[in-house]
């Protein structure tokens, strides 16, 4: 046993001389090919034919003209800019006034949105349609609209009402019971009769009534008082 092991350190150790000196060998033949590389002159390679390039031509905007008229993050690609002009909103026409009333909680104004609808009471503050009432006076209304604020004469609102001969709708607001305190009725037209029921016995002048106090019609007597908002009017029951 121990003859074979001695035999196996003596064979590895012959290869490991042969291996070392094999190495060595390659190690000088590689050095002396360097040597013999580097001990060389490169030879000189003749650069190739120049010929002069042309002459660039200067940069000009109107060359980009192209790339303007059809921009790619444009959807229609034109560089032309349409302004569209809007048109400023037209005003609609105004409430139609019936009348002006105060029954002794503050003037209050009978509107109607439009000609031929049912009129309401209307106070400082609230709307009729599309307009705002802002203050009621002697003998003129001030509206709101868009921000406007508009002054019109109780005539030129009368003037869009129902036709002569027509009768005013029901007012919505429920009428009170007692006797009103006052009340003024402006109008202009031609009828001289009593008009919508406001209380027990008491009517509205219709918008045109020009017929003068003490008139009597239909069982009812018309009255004309003087207020501290102008001239007021009602027919009040006879019987």
């Amino acid at each position: 046993m121990r003859k074979k092991l001695l035999l196996a350190d003596l064979l590895l150790a012959a290869l490991m001389v042969l291996a070392g000196t094999t190495v060595r060998e390659k190690w000088r033949e590689a050095r002396k090919r360097e040597q013999v590389g580097l001990g060389q002159r490169a030879r000189e390679v003749p650069p190739p034919p120049y010929s002069p390039s042309s002459d660039v031509p200067p940069l000009l905007a109107a060359s980009y003209n192209d790339v303007a008229q059809q921009m790619l993050f444009s959807p229609d690609r034109n560089p032309t800019v349409i302004v569209e002009v809007v048109k400023p909103k037209e005003m609609p026409a105004l409430p139609v006034l019936s009348g002006v009333l105060n029954l002794g909680d503050g003037p209050a104004a009978i509107m109607a949105a439009k000609a031929r609808e049912s009129p309401k009471e209307v106070r400082p503050g609230e709307r009729i349609g599309d307009f705002k009432l802002l203050e009621i006076g002697a003998d003129q209304l001030v509206l709101e609209w868009e921000g406007q604020r508009l002054t019109r004469g109780f005539s030129e609102l009368m003037t869009h009402g129902p036709a002569a001969g027509e009768q005013a709708a029901a007012i919505e607001r429920p009428a009170p019971l007692a006797r009103p305190q006052a009340e003024a009725i402006v109008s202009s037209g031609d009828l001289a009769r009593p008009g919508q029921e406001i209380g027990v016995g008491v009517r509205v002048c219709q918008p045109g009534d020009t017929s003068p106090a003490g008139t009597v019609r239909d069982g009812y007597k018309k009255i004309i008082i003087r207020l501290p908002m102008g001239q007021g009017c009602r027919w009040e029951s006879v019987h």
